[in-house]
Order: structure tokens, then sequence, then C-alpha cells
């Protein structure tokens, strides 16, 4: 008889159990999300170190006597060195997976970000610039390849906008924030706070991040460094890849000149404005910035159309830059800059257009190479403008106007040969499918 009354509670104990059993553990989307953010918190600081120098510019040539020439290497240093990286990375992420690749690689800029705080004379300063870009090379394309391999295949685009927006607090950083923070305690101390943030970023991705295993994972871990180099070269032998590539290597590259070099001396020296009014000029296009990657997303019009829609909009974001060279009016100069990132959001349909211009099995390497050849362009647009602005000096024109329209002559050039060169005839078969 004493057994009889146990029995009931016992059976409650098990049924609680059962019933909070499965709610221990958050649903797989959760979790997926929580590492898509945590992954996310890198390409944010990633943003915010390619766009210091617009800040910074003023009290690096006051410190350390940089032509505007020696201004366009150093910014474009974080390009170079890290879209050279991305083939590392992506053959790193193939064989190593997402996690431990960022985990081994982001120290760097830690390290590049503390010695760059330190750094007494351009010399170290630019090796500084050299591990920031390495250190923060795979962070994007973490998480573009992690969009791939686990979120629906028809939300790629709309996710990847997403993702672009999220990074873009890094670019809100470098707005108002930064500028107020250099204004009163010197550029150095930018660079301090950047590598406390980047540290912490780093335990954040170690502490959340656990990719959850593939399917064929374990084969893609057996390959070597030679059959992964092999296969990333293979893309080279496909005739629509030059297109792509041109045109990766000039949009993102033509704003980011703006938003991450010209656009605070642009304002000072042509305009009058403060550091921090400039600021808050670019801590506004930042916010702009923030939603029209997941806009341009959500538009995305397919694989039909969308090669149409990235010419044109290259075009129009080119036409922007000839009236910013020849139009003197400096709020008229910030409305533009505010339409340039507005419109800067469609640079996600790129991502969406690799995506469908591979076969499956040459997704990874196909958005590893873009994003090198992105980033591979945002170093050699931001040394030519610097080359530019300094020609143009030596020869008495107006530097700003001059680099203006040198942007735009990029960008019209490489949507001229995205419209002309070869498309995959994966997109051909898409209407159809």
């Amino acid at each position: 008889m004493s057994a009889a009354p146990q029995q009931p509670p016992h059976n409650n104990t098990h049924t609680e159990a059962s019933q909070t059993s499965p709610a221990a553990p958050p649903p797989r989307s959760q979790l997926l999300w929580a590492m898509l953010l945590s992954l996310l918190s890198a390409f944010a600081l990633s943003q915010a170190f390619r766009t210091t120098t617009s800040v910074m510019a003023t009290g690096l040539q006051q410190d350390f006597g940089l032509t505007a020439q020696s201004l366009g290497a150093f910014a474009g240093l974080f390009g170079l060195s890290f879209g050279v990286a991305q083939l590392l990375m992506g053959i790193g992420m193939d064989l190593y997976g997402l996690r431990r690749t960022v985990l081994l690689s982001f120290p760097l800029a830690i390290a590049g970000s503390a010695l760059s705080a330190a750094a007494p004379n351009y010399g170290w300063l630019m090796v500084g610039q050299l591990l920031i870009g390495v250190g923060c090379s795979p962070a994007f394309l973490a998480c573009t390849m992690f969009i791939s391999r686990h979120f629906p295949m028809d939300r790629f685009a709309f996710l990847s906008g997403v993702g672009m927006g999220v990074g873009g607090l890094g670019l809100l950083f470098t707005g108002t924030p930064l500028a107020w923070l250099v204004q009163h305690f010197g550029w150095r101390s930018g660079f301090a706070l950047l590598a406390v943030m980047s540290a912490l970023s780093w335990l954040l991705i170690w502490w959340r991040v656990h990719e959850p295993a593939r399917s064929g994972a374990q084969t893609a871990a057996r390959e070597s460094w030679g059959v992964a180099a092999r296969r990333m070269a293979e893309l080279f032998t496909l005739p629509h890849t030059l297109g792509i590539v041109l045109l990766a290597m000039a949009c993102y590259a033509s704003f980011l000149a703006l938003r991450g070099l010209w656009l605070g001396p642009l304002l000072i020296h042509r305009y009058g404005f403060s550091l921090v009014e400039s600021g808050n000029v670019a801590l506004v296009v930042s916010m702009i910035s923030l939603f029209s990657p997941a806009i341009f997303g959500r538009m995305d019009p397919g694989p039909g159309r969308r090669r149409r829609w990235l010419t044109n909009y290259s075009l129009l974001m080119g036409s922007l830059f000839m009236l910013m060279a020849f139009l003197h009016h400096g709020w008229t100069n910030v409305a533009l800059i505010f339409a340039m990132g507005l419109l800067s959001g469609y640079s996600v349909l790129q991502y969406a257009d690799v995506r469908a211009s591979y076969p499956p099995e040459m997704t990874g390497r196909a958005l590893s190479l873009f994003t090198m050849a992105m980033f591979l362009g945002v170093a050699l647009v931001q040394w030519f403008t610097g080359w530019v602005a300094a020609w143009a000096e030596a020869w008495g024109v107006e530097p700003y106007k001059a680099v203006m329209i040198s942007i735009a002559a990029t960008l019209v050039g490489a949507s001229t040969a995205f419209r002309f060169l070869p498309s995959s005839p994966l997109l051909r078969q898409a209407p159809a499918a």
C-alpha cells in the first residue's frame, strides 16, 4: 500500500521530465542564427577596420607627413592583404572548417590593431595594416559559406543582405563615435579600442560557433592543399568567371573608396566640415547601408534578369560619382553620398549571381574567389585613387574631382565588360527550371 501512493509522484516526475527535456535544447534555427550573428561580429569589425582611414586621415597626415598617395597605399594595404589571403582562407575552410579557420586567423587582426596603436612610424603602421587585413580575411567569407551551407538556397540573397546589414554596424562605429574619439584622444585610441573589441569578438566565436556536421564533410577533410588549390584554379577555366571577377573588383571597391578613404578628406578640405561633422555624414550613410543590402536582397529579380540589374545599377553609381566630381556644393554632395549609400546595397545581388553561376560543388570556391577579387579591387582602387589625387595636385587639378572621375570610369569599364563577356550557362537554364 505504501508503494501505491508513491507511484503517481513518480509518474508526474517522469511526465515533467519528458515535457521539459525536448525544450531543453534550443531549436536548430535558433542555434544557427546565434552562430551566424557571432560570425558577423567579426565581419562588423572588419568593416570598421577597412573604413578607419577616412576618419584618421588628418591625424595620420599630421603625425607621419603622409601624402595622398601614401594615404591611399595605407588604406589599400588592408584590401590587398585581405584579398590575397582569401585564397588560403577559402581552402582552409574547406579543409578545416569555418570555426577553426576564423579562430586561428582573427588574432592577427587583434595584434595588428595593437601594433598600429603603438606604431612609431609609417612603416610599422603598414605592418599593422597588413596583419589586420590577413586576420579579417575570413570574416565575411565565413558568413556567406555558413549561409550557403545551412540555410535554404532561395533565401541566400536576402540572408546575405541581412548579413551585410548587420556587418554594417562596424561602419556606424567609424562614423561619429570614432570621429569623436579621434578628435578628443587621437587616432591611436581608435586602434586600441578596435583591438579590445576584436578580442571580445574572438571570444564570442570561440564560445558560440560550433558548425553542424555536413554530409561529405569528411571527404573534404581528406583533400590535400594541392588538390584544393587545383580545384580553385578550375574556376578560371570557365569563361564566365572573368566577367564576375572584373565586376567584383569595381562595385564594392568604388563605394568603399569613398566611404573608407575619401569621404572625410573631401568634406573637410573641400567644404570646411569639422572631423565630427564629417563623422556625422559617415554615420548617416552607414545607417543607410545597414538596410539597403536586405532591401536589394528582397528585390532580387532572379537569375534571368539579375545580370541586367547589376549592369544598370553599376552605371547609375558611376553617374553619381560623376555628379560629385562637378557639383561643388557641400550639401548637394552630402545628398549624393547618401544616395550612394542606398544604392550600394545592390552589391548583394553579386553574391546571388555567383551562387547561381556555378554548380553546388563549386559554390564555396566561387564565393571565395569572388570575395578575394572584391577586396583586391578595394586595394587597387584605393591605391589608384591615391595616385590620381597626387597626380592631380602636381598638375594643379582639384584632386577630389580627379578621384571621382576615375572611380566613375572604373565602374563604367567593369560594368561594360560584365555586360558583354559570357554568362554562365546555368543562368540560361534557370528560367526553364
